[in-house]
């Protein structure tokens, strides 16, 4: 019985450990996935935008300079590893990722994201394309 008892016990603890772990992880992937997109510089800067993407090995930047992986340093700050510099993103009110800051090889700069709804927009020209391309009806 007391064995059965401390195999309950143990069974319980591993079972809640593990769910422990998945909650860290959901948590980690949606601060991930806020991130990832594509960020615009005022005209003039030395990139017009970088575009951060997930993959395989983690978080990277990547612009017409290069690419590199973003290693955490805090909360919403990271290292640009290939560039030894950081980027911080910054939120809104609505804890909202809005812009990024970043300090590289001399240069500071600020740029923001892009709205995901806005780079969807030219896809609403579609039913109007229609006109322009019309074909005449199929006759026998």
């Amino acid at each position: 019985m007391k064995t059965f008892l401390f195999m309950l016990v143990m069974l319980t603890g591993a079972v809640i450990t593990a769910q422990a772990q998945q909650t860290t992880q959901a948590k980690k992937d949606t601060t991930v996935t806020e991130l990832i997109g594509r960020y615009t510089f005022p005209d003039g800067s030395v990139v017009e935008q970088v575009e951060v993407t997930f993959d395989s090995t983690g978080l990277n930047m990547v612009s017409d300079a290069g690419t590199s992986v973003l290693q955490k340093l805090g909360v919403d700050s990271f290292a640009l590893v290939s560039f030894q510099g950081t980027a911080v993103f910054k939120r809104d009110e609505n804890k909202k990722v809005k812009t990024v800051i970043i300090d590289a090889v001399g240069y500071h700069l600020e740029g923001k994201k892009e709205d995901t709804a806005a780079a969807t927009r030219p896809v609403a020209l579609l039913p109007d394309m229609h006109k322009q391309y019309a074909l005449a009806p199929l006759t026998r």
